[in-house]
Order: C-alpha cells, then structure tokens, then sequence
C-alpha cells in the first residue's frame, strides 16, 4: 500500500505535536537501585498469586507489589527468560535452564532441568525464551528447542542448522523462526516449514499475533506482514511509516486486541486494534530509558516493561489519563472548561485552548491572555474567563475584554433574569450585567473591599462571603445592588484556613477541616451537616474546603489527603450518596485550596493540577478482587541472623527466638492508588494498629506466650476482604518450664515449711524470753518490793532503835538525875547535926545509890538497843576493863564527863582521869576525838 507524500508529511507533524501533548496512562518506574539488581531486564511474567517475576542480569526479580527480592541465578550467570506455569517459575540463562517453588517459608528454591539432560548442552548456549504449552515446556536457545514433558520429566529436541532467532505460542501453536530457513511450527515434535519467504529468511521476526483472519508478524526493521494459507504479504497499518524507521525489539498482543511495541531507543508504542497509534511513551515522556527488552501484560491489564535500564509500570486499563506538562509551557491548571467542542486550560501561564476530542493537537495560548488564569465558567450561552489582568470573554480562540479590574476569582448569577452576574475581585464585589449579548461592569457594590474569593447567597440580597484569614462576612446589600447595608462576622464560624463557600442544590454550604456547615436560612446560623462532614473529612485527611459543583450531573466534589470524591442526591427522604475515589493528593499534585474538576463528556473528568491535569474516565471499573498475604516471616535472636520460618503451619519458637520480622503485602500494581495495612497481635494487645504504607512490622523480645498476628488491608477506602493470619507460640525459658515450675513449687513449699519452722522457733524463744524477761521482771519487782519492805522495816526498826535511844537517854538521864538528887540527900543528910536521924535514911540512900545495880539496869537497856557495840569494842581493844567498857557505853550515849559522874558515883574530875587513862588504852592519838571514835564502832 503506497501513501502519498502530502499524507506522509501531515501524519509525521501530527505525530509530533501528538508527542508533545498526549494523555498518557499512569507510569511508574522501577530504578535500578529500588529493585538492587543491574539494569538489563530480558523478560517478564505473573504468577497466579500476582507477584512480578523478571529475568535481569542479577538473576531472577520478584515483586510482591511492596518490596523487590532478588535471588541469584545458579551458576551466577545473566537469566535471559523466565515464564510462570502454575506454582513453578521457569527460567533460562546461560548454559542452565530449570524451575523456581516457592518452599514452606515463601523462599524460592531452585531445581535444575538442564543438568538432567542425557545429551549435553552446547558451548556457551543461552535459553533466551521459554513457551508453556498443555503439559510442555519449551526452551529455547539459539540453536536448539529442548521441550520438556512435565508428567513424564522427559525431554525431545528440535535441532536447527540456523540461528533460531525467536520462538512464540499463537492459537496453540508453536511457531519459531530460523534465519536463512524461514518461519516454521512444530508438529509431532518435528519442525515443519510454514514459510520461506525471504521476510522469515532475512529479517528478524520480533512476535506473532493472530488477528481476525490472519496471523500477523511483527519484524524488527521490515514492519507488519500477515500470512495466511502459506502466503506471505507487508500489512500496512495507521501507524506503519511512524514505525518504519523504528528499531523494534519486543512486541505484544494485549487482551483487548491493541499492539504493544518497544524499540530500541524510542520507547514504547500503543496500536489500537486497528493500528494507529494510541498514545507513545518514551524518555521524554516518563520511562527511565529508551530500548524496552521486554513487555507484559498482567492480570489486571497493566503492562510491564523491562527496559535496557530499569522497570517501567504502565496502568494501561487505568480510569485515569495523565497529561503532563514536561516543558513548561502550560503551567499549573487552575480551572478548566468545555465550550463548543474547545478543551480551555486556564493556568498561572494564561488561557490555552484546543480541541476536546483532538488530542493530537497541542494546546494553544489564546493572545492577550497570558499570566494568571482563576476562574472559567458558562454563564447562559457566553464563556466567561476571570484572569488577573480583569474580566475576558471567551470566543472560540480569541477573547474580548469585559472589565480590566483586576484579579477576577469568581463570577455567579445573581439575577439570571435580569442579565446580572456576582463578580468576586480582589478588592470587593461587582455586579456584572448582560444587555444583548454584551458583558459591562454596572457598579462596584460599595461598603465592602476586602478580597472575595469564595461567595454565595440564599436570595440576592444576603450575601456570604468567606476569608479564610478574617473569617466569614454576612453582607445585606440594597435591592439595586449598589451598596452594603449592614456588614457582620459569623461568629459561630471562626477563620478557617484553606475554607470555602458555595451554593449546592438550593443550599448554602461552608466547608472546614472542622466538617461541612449547612446555612438554616430561617435561624440564620449554620449547622455542622454530620452525613457529609463524617463522609467527606475522616482520620485527619482534610486537605482543603475547595468543593465544585457539577450542576448538570448534580454531584459536588471534594478533595482530600487520601481521595477524591463526590456527593449526590439521595432519593426522597434518603441521606446523599457520597462516592470515594482513591486519589492521594501526593499523586494528584494539587495546587493546594485551588483543587478543580472539570465534566469533559461522556462521564469523564478534568482534574487539574500543578503540572497539567489528568483524566478521570468513571466508566472504568478497577479491579478489586485481591489478597493480603504473608509473605515472609523471620525470627530468631538479636545477636544472631534471623532466619526463615514456615507458613503453613503453627511455629513454636524458643525463648531466646522471641524476635520477629514479619512481611506483608497486596499484590495490586495500581500507580494512583495507596494500599495501607494495619495488624495485631492477639496475645500482647488486641488493639489494631493505625493504619500504615508499610509492609513490615518488627516484634522484639515477646514474652512467652501462645500469640496471633493478623494483618489486613485497604485500597484507597476499599477494605479488601481476607485477612491473613499466622499462628504461633513462644517458650517459656528453661527456668519457667514444667518441670521448673514444679521444682519451684516443691521449693516454694520447703521454703514455706522451713519459714513456719523457724518462725515457730523464733517465736517459742521470743516467748521464753519474754517469759524470762517478765519472770525476771517479777523478780525484780519482788526484790525490790523485799527491799522496800526491808527499807520499811530497816526504818521501822531504826526509828524502834532511836525509840529505845531515847528511852535508854531518858532512863539514863533519869538515873542521873536520881542519882543527883539522892547524892544531893546524902550530903545534905551529913552536914545536918543529927547523925542519929541521918543514917537511916543515908542507909537508904546508898542503897539506891548502888552502882552496880545501876549498870546492870543500863547495860540491859544499852544491849537491847546496841547490843554488838561493847563486843565489837571488846574484841578491837582487849585490855579494856568492865569500868572502861561502862565508860565506852556513857560515851556511846554522847553523856558529857559531867552526866557520867554520877552514875559511876564518882567525881567530874575522876571521869576525866578515866577518860585519859581510856585514850590510853585506845591508842588514840592526840587530834582524834574519843567519842568521835567510839561512835564510829
């Protein structure tokens, strides 16, 4: 098919403004460094459980949708292929082709095929495909198909003189190319030549698809080519002459019937089913290299692409499209709006413009619109453009002054009837009007200048102005609209930062990251709306109160940390329905509180953003059907490597091995999309954790104990439905075995019986000696009772002695006196003249006078009441006679010489003289006092 020159050329400008301003799907790159392994990545494939597995020159890559594992290929060498049939991964690489399983602790474990084989592998072969087929599985090197019977684990081989370039499975059917051959298939595990075409003899095949009626190939530098009944003929496609002077490597025929292509260093390449090109990705656009090695499709129709230098993800079934501005030219997108079949862009750059189904055609500045764009809206028939530089009118590609005020945030009907429009300035309000067809500024609406972005009104002449630094102003304004009445703050709203106003479905909504208020126009305050505050704003996810209103379609959107998502109407009497869409605003890369949503057509959306916009299709449904699992636990002690433990089935770990390191993951491959996690351990807390991106948890030094770790997860704000346990128990240490424990107890009770022992012997003799105190005690107190009864009588005794004293001194004293008195008689009786008389009586008197008689009277006395004194004095001085000892005793009594005299009926003077001769006999010396002395005895 021959194309015309003109067409050619047309086709190649499209293709380049189509490169600079396409939608893309969403692209994620995997560097080498995320993955730590090298940069060439030869092949891909998904297993049934969903992990990734690619062939790199590391070895094999394994990506559970959280973290890359990477596992060395045998003999070290580059892994070339690699194709998943139920639970077994097969790879080939150099000189070695075999099978990965997965083991009891979730590690693959390699098994050898090659080292099998009775016939040995040719010098430096490489296994660069691998074809699953019923119960074979084909290797393919470039010599060589070894095909292998997985019941009988037998092998055949297919011998080729010629280089096999490429091998592949089309309708159950296996096709491979031999360069200088031609195409071949095999049947009855013989080669048969299916064509010899110089196309198959001379150009490398890249892939084979079958199409409606044909099977078309795909060459590296020859284009398309269809065969059917052995004839061989070029298919000319849309996309041929961009391709044409392409350099393809791999290809793929998706699920829906479009073309996957990858060249060498010019990306990658969507057909359509009928061959034009749907969109194409390369270096400039997003991939992290230019050569695709390698392309997959995986369950969920995403494409993955190994490339020269890393990974590339593409959502090729996402809802979303993403148009990204990579040169800078567009800008941030602030507002959008569809007017006429036009797509208009308003940005911090100006008004851009192109055509809404074209998006081949790039977007085009409107002039004089250049420099901040906030605000775009139809108002009746006419498109009106708020800019900084005033108020435009917008007409198809050109625009039309209205007003030069500037800083235009919003413009509003307030009297659709009359032609009258609310405009919101930096300065204040404005009242626009329309008079046959024409835009002017009537007046400024006096009494209120302060900046009015966010604004609504329940009747024209109440208005409601929001501030989110001041707070919120309730305006009367006069029935022509010229000027403010009456000015308040709603108090009861307070300043709200990132805050807005709005009109909703006859409503008057504010929104804060303390809810959503509703206007009671009747109490004139508003009410926290507790459906759409608890539907909207939740775990601490407020992000902005910028809300836009779909009239037509009646949902008002929202937007916050985690999603978007939007709120519609509930039938009569039911609550509104609000909708959640996973969107991370880290995703979306929002101009934050000037988040905008535009309705496109046929349920799509405009999401602006700080680098461009990207398209939400909501007819797209996602996929949602998947599982939480488990992927790895390891345990062990801190001071050791931790090892691998197995899943499938309760662990009981040491007591030492009380550490855990537990990995978890979804395999969803979703780039717009945040899966969260959230666990516990049943044992040590029930608690849920909050929920976390992280897809690992750490137990250190868990106490003995039976234990249940269960980890769940959410999509967005999707709770997907399993969740995976995992079952095990700690040891008790050594020392808190059963046995122990029975040893503690026996010991315990020991322990108790020698406590009671000798407590009972510590209180037996505390009560001996307490008995022995308190019996000495008695003692004491009866002693000293004794001794007071003793003191007692001792005193009674002594004052009998001083009794007797003073009688022995008063019978002594009257002695003397007596023996005065008859002495005084007798002398009287001897001086008197008559001796004859006298006599008589002088006998009588002598006889009383008797001194003996005197002394036997006092001694009795004087013993009664001294009694040891004349023995002691008798055995101290022996030579003391009986008148000495009478003399002793007069002394005793303290008689002075004078008192003694008498009762010894002698003279003073001769008492004196036997005192002496008493000193004497004494032996006192001259100082020392007799009757001191004789007292001291």
């Amino acid at each position: 098919m021959r194309i015309n020159f003109n067409t050619f050329c047309a086709f190649i400008f499209l293709t380049f403004k189509f490169l600079n301003a396409q939608e893309l799907p969403p692209i994620f790159n995997f560097s080498p460094d995320s993955y730590r392994a090298e940069n060439q990545n030869w092949s891909i494939d998904q297993a049934e459980s969903g992990y990734i597995y690619v062939a790199n020159n590391s070895g094999l890559l394994e990506y559970d949708g959280a973290k890359w594992r990477v596992y060395s290929s045998p003999n070290r060498t580059i892994i070339r292929s690699v194709k998943v049939v139920s639970d077994r991964i097969y790879t080939g690489s150099y000189m070695q082709f075999g099978y990965w399983q997965s083991d009891s602790s979730g590690k693959l474990t390699y098994n050898s095929l090659s080292d099998n084989l009775e016939l040995p592998l040719q010098e430096d072969e490489q296994f660069w495909n691998i074809l699953p087929l019923d119960r074979w599985v084909l290797f393919q090197s470039l010599n060589r198909i070894y095909i292998y019977d997985t019941r009988s684990k037998t092998f055949e081989i297919i011998y080729s003189d010629a280089t096999i370039s490429k091998s592949v499975v089309v309708g159950g059917k296996i096709y491979f190319q031999s360069i200088g051959e031609g195409l071949f298939t095999i049947l009855n595990g013989k080669k048969d030549l299916i064509s010899n075409a110089s196309v198959f003899k001379n150009k490398l095949l890249v892939t084979l698809f079958k199409s409606e009626t044909d099977l078309v190939s795909v060459t590296q530098n020859s284009g398309f080519f269809t065969i059917q009944d052995g004839i061989t003929e070029p298919l000319v496609l849309p996309a041929s002459p961009e391709l044409s002077e392409k350099t393809i490597y791999s290809a793929k025929q998706l699920k829906d019937k479009s073309l996957i292509v990858g060249t060498i260093s010019d990306g990658v390449y969507h057909l359509t089913s009928n061959g034009t090109i749907q969109y194409h990705i390369n270096q400039d656009a997003g991939l992290f290299n230019n050569t695709v090695l390698s392309i997959n499709e995986d369950r969920d129709s995403n494409v993955w692409l190994g490339l020269d230098r890393g990974i590339a993800l593409i959502n090729n079934n996402s809802p979303y499209a993403v148009y990204k501005d990579n040169s800078g030219d567009i800008g941030a997108v602030y507002c959008a709006a569809v007017k006429d079949s036009l797509l208009y862009l308003g940005t911090n750059q100006g008004l851009f413009y192109r055509p809404l189904n074209n998006t081949n055609q790039p977007f085009t500045l409107i002039p004089n619109t250049k420099g901040q764009v906030w605000f775009l809206d139809i108002l009746g028939n006419d498109l009106l453009c708020g800019h900084h530089e005033g108020t435009f009118l917008v007409k198809g590609n050109q625009v039309k002054s209205v007003s030069e005020i500037q800083g235009v945030w919003k413009i509003m009907w307030l009297d659709a009837k009359r032609g009258l429009a609310l405009q919101g300035n930096y300065s204040g309000l404005y009242i626009l009007e329309n008079k046959n067809d024409y835009w002017t500024v009537r007046n400024k609406i006096d009494g209120f200048d302060i900046s009015s972005r966010y604004f609504g009104f329940i009747n024209p002449n109440t208005l409601y102005i929001n501030h989110e630094y001041k707070g919120v102003f309730r305006l009367k304004i006069d029935t022509n609209y010229q000027k403010v009445v009456e000015q308040r703050l709603v108090k009861d709203l307070g300043k709200g930062e990132k805050s807005g106003i709005l009109n909703y479905d006859g409503k008057l909504l504010y929104t804060s990251e303390n809810g959503i208020f509703k206007l009671d126009s009747a109490k004139k305050i508003f009410e926290r709306e507790e459906t759409l505050s608890l539907g909207s704003y939740k775990n601490g996810n407020y992000l902005s109160g910028k809300l836009t209103y779909d009239e037509p379609h009646k949902k008002l959107w929202g937007f916050n940390t985690e999603e978007i998502y939007y709120i519609e109407p509930g039938a009569v009497g039911i609550e509104p329905k609000i909708t959640h869409i996973s969107f991370p605003s880290t995703k979306r890369q929002d101009v934050t509180g000037f988040e905008n949503i535009t309705f496109l057509e046929n349920n799509r959306y405009l999401i602006g953003n700080s680098s461009g916009y990207t398209i939400l299709n909501l007819d797209k449904k996602e996929p949602s059907n998947y599982d939480v699992t488990i992927r790895s636990i390891q345990n062990g002690s801190l001071d050791k490597e931790l090892r691998l433990v197995e899943l499938d089935k309760d662990q009981v770990f040491n007591y030492k091995e009380n550490n855990l390191i537990i990995d978890y993951s979804v395999a969803t491959y979703d780039i717009f999309k945040t899966v969260n996690y959230q666990y516990r351990l049943s044992g040590l807390y029930e608690q849920w954790s909050s929920w976390s991106t992280k897809s690992q948890v750490a137990f250190e030094n868990l106490p003995s104990g039976n234990y249940t770790f269960e980890v769940r997860a959410r999509i967005g704000d999707e709770l997907i439905d399993n969740t995976a346990n995992f079952v095990f128990t700690v040891k008790r240490p050594w020392y808190l075995s059963v046995l122990m424990l029975v040893i503690y107890l026996i010991l315990l009770l020991a322990l108790f019986v020698a406590i009671h022992f000798f407590n009972r012997r510590y209180y037996k003799k505390q009560k001996e000696r307490l008995i022995e105190i308190n019996t000495r005690k008695i003692e004491l107190s009866k002693y000293e009772s004794e001794r007071k009864i003793m003191q007692l009588e001792n005193e009674k005794l002594l004052q009998d002695v001083e009794s007797k004293n003073r009688e022995l001194a008063a019978s002594t004293m009257s002695i003397v006196k007596k023996n005065e008195l008859l002495n005084t008689i007798k002398k009287e009786l001897l001086a008197s003249d008559n001796e004859e008389e006298s006599k008589s009586v002088i006998k009588i008197l002598d006889k009383n006078l008797n001194p003996k008689k005197d002394w036997e009277l006092f001694s009795q006395a004087f013993n009664n009441t001294d009694k040891d004194f004349l023995k002691k004095i008798k055995s101290k001085h022996s030579k003391l006679t009986p008148n000495d000892l009478k003399l002793c005793a007069y002394l005793r009594l303290n008689l002075s010489s004078k008192e003694i005299a008498p009762l010894l009926n002698i003279s003073v003077r001769s008492v004196e003289i036997k005192r002496y001769r008493l000193r004497k006999k004494l032996n006192l010396e001259h100082e020392d006092g007799l009757v001191e002395y004789i007292l001291s005895i």
